[in-house]
């Protein structure tokens, strides 16, 4: 009995011993853990964002978390606790709604954990910074691209006694870059309204920038207005292209001009088409390096250079204190006229899906 009691006492000396090794590897490893947190991976664009940031950060010699909310909000809340509870020092988080994420935020802050709020707000004061591209300037060239296509300023079409009848598209309401977004759109449009040369006929948001439900919105406006809709302002493209498919079920496809950003290969496809009439091109690809430049910088203690400070008032519109560091990147509308030399030349999209189903003979040459 004394040789088995004392074979058991060295075996579990052993276990205990090799659990040391193992947390003493761990600890001694050296490397600094970031979390990153992603609303959901639906959206095409957040899954190639998450790959790239995970590799740029393990270049730079980070530990790596990961998690997808797949657009569930105390899921996001608690995912996040948890990176916390996993000893991240740093945070990337893309809300799926910028005010409840607030409250895992203020913990992780607390915690002493470096926020970066990546391309959506977090509405509150404790995040490090925040990175996006200019999402008021995203609206005013949407709207821009619209008026322009119904000849505004200047159209003898469009009167008091006949203003242009407006749909207006905004996107997910839980997502403070779309009302960003309708700020831009606003500003545009308002000197036209108050003419009395265009009216807002209907103004709806598309829960999760849907496309689905954006083609429903859309079906159901063109029912209550009978089709007499002279222009959608969208706000990105995959609603605009649900709303594409409603009004090209009435004969209105290429025929209502309707705006979008992010330049995604459908859409650009859609106007090189004649359908889509506008997107916005935000070139994805330097947000991810800067996301990891900032956050890099961040846990070095050192100061990011060329950050300005907002009011999270002026950028929500809500009553909410305090001020928070921001860098936006810079936008550029994209049509028919110059979304080869943008987006095709740059890379940004393959030739082959912008041009697809276009003739031979009718596409540039490629690059």
């Amino acid at each position: 009995m004394k040789s088995n009691r004392m074979i058991i006492a060295v075996f579990s000396l052993m276990v205990i011993g090799s659990m040391l090794l193992a947390a003493c590897g761990a600890a001694g490893s050296g490397k600094t853990k970031v979390g990153l947190s992603f609303s959901d991976f639906a959206v095409e664009r957040w899954k190639n964002e998450e790959v790239l940031m995970r590799k740029l950060l393990e270049e730079k010699g980070y530990e790596v978390i990961s998690q997808e909310a797949n657009h569930d909000v105390k899921l996001q809340n608690d995912q996040i606790d948890n990176m916390v509870a996993q000893g991240v020092k740093g945070l990337i988080v893309i809300a799926e709604d910028g005010a409840a994420a607030a409250t895992a935020v203020d913990k992780a802050a607390a915690a002493g954990v470096k926020v970066l709020a990546y391309d959506r707000l977090i509405k509150t004061k404790n995040i490090a910074a925040y990175l996006s591209f200019d999402n008021v300037e995203v609206g005013r060239q949407e709207a821009l691209g619209v008026m322009t296509a119904l000849g505004l300023p200047g159209s003898t079409t469009w009167t008091k006694d006949n203003p242009a009848k407006i749909f207006m598209s905004g996107g997910s309401p839980t997502d403070n870059n779309a009302v960003l977004v309708r700020q831009g759109q606003m500003e545009v449009i308002q000197p036209y309204i108050d003419e009395g040369v265009i009216t807002i006929v209907a103004d709806q948001w598309v829960p999760n920038w849907d496309e689905a439900e954006a083609q429903k919105i859309m079906e159901n406006v063109l029912t209550a207005q009978q089709n007499k809709i002279d222009a959608v302002i969208a706000s990105n493209d995959g609603t605009a292209l649900g709303e594409l498919e409603a009004l090209g079920g009435q004969g209105l496809a290429g025929k209502v001009p309707i705006s979008g950003q992010d330049a995604t290969a459908a859409s650009c496809n859609s106007i090189v088409k004649g359908e889509q009439t506008v997107t916005v091109y935000k070139d994805i690809r330097l947000l991810s390096p800067k996301a990891v430049e900032m956050m890099d910088t961040l846990l070095k203690g050192q100061t990011i250079s060329g950050l300005q400070e907002y009011s999270l008032k002026v950028l929500t519109g809500e009553d909410l204190e305090g001020n928070i560091q921001a860098l936006f990147l810079p936008v550029q509308q994209v049509t028919k006229d110059n979304v080869y030399e943008l987006i095709v030349k740059s890379g940004f999209q393959p030739y082959e899906d912008v041009y697809r189903d276009i003739p031979e003979d009718q596409r540039p040459p490629k690059p």
